[in-house]
């Protein structure tokens, strides 16, 4: 399945003449097990978390510099949620909206979020930090894919997924 999901993205990323490098690699499951993959890479690596807010059953994907702490908590609060009210969402609502598993969250999948019902959040840093390519897993957590921030936003733009910035330390 991600095979196909890969090739559907990567033409999408050629009709807006994207420019994207890839490192292929064993499946991965933790940013501990994708580092040692991603030596020969400059810019910055990324973690995604894909959140559901309790109460209003909002979904968010969270896109952060993989050496970054993401406090649930305090990201809550700033996204006007409330304190306590992220929690992780399961996996089978990622496979719903973002086509994709446990191990595979990826901002890219928002090009599958068809009816822009996934909130994004974005690490300030990422686009913000003077990094040359941000990586992230094209569909599948067998590859890491990087792309310049700057085509990071207008992929996110053309797909209709306005990003939250927030900064974490």
């Amino acid at each position: 399945m991600s095979e196909g999901l890969r090739s559907e993205l990567e033409k999408y990323l050629e009709t807006l003449n994207i420019q994207t490098s890839c490192v292929e690699h064993p499946p991965v499951f933790t940013v501990e097990e994708m580092m040692p993959h991603l030596t020969e890479v400059s810019g910055a690596v990324t973690k995604n978390l894909f959140l559901k807010d309790k109460k209003k059953k909002g979904l968010w994907l969270v896109s952060a510099r993989h050496d970054r702490q993401v406090n649930l908590n305090d990201l809550a609060k700033k996204l006007g949620v409330g304190s306590g009210n992220l929690r992780f969402a399961d996996e089978a609502a990622m496979l719903e909206k973002l086509k994709v598993g446990q191990g595979c969250a990826t901002a890219l999948a928002l090009l599958f979020d068809k009816d822009q019902s996934v909130k994004f959040v974005l690490d300030r840093d990422l686009v913000e930090g003077g990094h040359e390519m941000v990586y992230f897993h094209p569909m599948t957590n067998a590859a890491t894919m990087g792309l310049r921030p700057d085509d990071l936003l207008r992929f996110l733009k053309e797909t209709g997924h306005d990003p939250v910035l927030e900064s974490f330390e």
